[in-house]
């Protein structure tokens, strides 16, 4: 079990203004955002395309807080060192997306940012076992990837359950996150099976005030 008052809310800025992205950003900071949370989507691994380094270099001229960015692309290792000389703290990959996933893990790391992994909801968790000695976030994806705003899978729970336990057992410094479908309704119990970092994007940007909608989620308060 994770503690309300440890558990890390990042604002996924999919579902900001990017008509006023730097004042999105400053007021979610304000609000009490952990991280920033930014999706990468190529309309080639997701069908659908979003933005690359040059909007993540100049969030992190705004930012304050770490950047956590999450690459739905294909062979996202061409891109390690874009994205971090744009500015990304943390940086996650999809095991189906690069071709050797655990050097990918190391080059990210090698350049200065930590290292995450992200399981679509079809992904088995065998897929990182052999690789948590070059991770240092883990990503369940709980809606599938490529889209704002949709439903929170619910069956996602025993593998997250799962993983926390897979984590635990390993001895590694690990956070697990949740991406997809966040809110308060849900944020309780995913702070009780051992989530860490909870990305959650129309939850915040589609409920202001933003302080109120952080606060909802990080106590599990429904409005």
């Amino acid at each position: 079990m994770t503690s309300r008052s440890n558990v890390l809310i990042a604002p996924s800025l999919l579902s900001a203004d990017f008509s006023r992205l730097g004042e999105e950003v400053k007021a979610v900071e304000e609000a009490g955002a952990d991280w920033l949370h930014l999706d990468v989507m190529d309309g080639n691994f997701v069908p659908n395309i979003t933005i690359g380094p040059l909007v993540v270099e100049a969030v992190n001229r705004c930012a304050r807080v770490p950047l956590d960015v999450h690459l739905m692309i294909a062979t996202p290792e061409r891109y390690i060192k874009d994205f971090r000389s744009a500015g990304a703290d943390i940086l996650s990959i999809h095991p189906e997306a690069c071709v050797h996933l655990h050097r990918a893990l190391v080059d990210i790391r090698d350049s200065g940012m930590k290292a995450g992994v992200a399981l679509n909801p079809s992904t088995c968790i065998c897929a990182i076992e052999n690789v948590l000695a070059e991770m240092d976030v883990i990503m369940v994806m709980t809606v599938n990837p490529g889209f704002g705003g949709q439903y929170f899978i619910s069956t996602m729970f025993p593998k997250i359950r799962a993983i926390r336990k897979m984590i635990d057992e390993s001895g590694y410094d690990i956070l697990l996150e949740v991406d997809g479908g966040v809110g308060p309704k849900n944020s309780s119990e995913l702070t009780q099976a051992g989530v860490n970092v909870l990305v959650a994007g129309s939850a915040v940007f589609g409920k202001p005030p933003y302080k109120t909608a952080i606060s909802n989620i990080r106590d599990g308060e429904v409005a």
